[in-house]
This record gives C-alpha cells, sequence and structure tokens, in this order.
C-alpha cells in the first residue's frame, strides 16, 4: 500500500473529512446557495477543501434531512435557487465540529514537534 506514501493520498482523506466542518463554517457566516457555498469554501481553504458538486449535494440534503440547516427556493434574475442556511442545531455541530478539530490538532502538532526534535 505505497499510496500511504503520498502526500495525495493524505490530502484527500482530509479533505472529505473536513468538508462538512467547511460546509457547516460558510453558512454559519451567511445564507448561501450550492455553487458559492462550494466557490466560498475553495476561497477560505486556497482550494484545498472546496467539495465537488457531487459531493456537496448530498451533505446538504444530508443536512437538511437532520435539520442542521435548512433550504428555501429563491428566484434570482429568473433563475431557481436553493438558498442553505444553518440552524441553531447546525451551529451546535459546527461549535462541536471545531472543538474536536482543535483537539485533533493539537495532538498532531505535538507528534510533529517530536519528530522533528
Amino acid at each position: 500500500m505505497d499510496e500511504y506514501l503520498k502526500k495525495e493520498y493524505w490530502n484527500g482523506l482530509i479533505k472529505m473529512s473536513l468538508s462538512k466542518l467547511f460546509i457547516l463554517k460558510v453558512l454559519f457566516e451567511e445564507p448561501l446557495h450550492g455553487y458559492e457555498i462550494s466557490k466560498r469554501i475553495g476561497s477560505i481553504t486556497n482550494g484545498c477543501c472546496a467539495p465537488t458538486e457531487g459531493a456537496l449535494y448530498p451533505v446538504l440534503r444530508e443536512f437538511e434531512k437532520y435539520q442542521y440547516l435548512v433550504c428555501k427556493n429563491e428566484t434570482v434574475n429568473g433563475r431557481q435557487r436553493k438558498t442553505y442556511t444553518i440552524t441553531p442545531k447546525g451551529k451546535e455541530a459546527y461549535s462541536i465540529g471545531i472543538a474536536a478539530w482543535q483537539e485533533t490538532a493539537q495532538v498532531l502538532m505535538n507528534s510533529h514537534e517530536k519528530l522533528t526534535q
């Protein structure tokens, strides 16, 4: 399994793990439609974690199903768009997710320091 020796493998794994958290992050800031969610995540992560359309919409449907966000159909410039807004439950999930990633990041940083000593 030489893939474990490739940075691309680890980057992909991290991206998949973080995409849900980044979706909640951008919706925490303001309601957005799907394309703008992906664009905003790409911008704040320098392209690292922007979900593809095929990955984004299933997550949005899951979040909506479990009431982490609500979806509202709107017409903008004659076009139908779904705008997603985070709910209080979604804000709580985002807060818990951030705390979990902070703990994990600290453990990894401590491990990295030991490797480089």
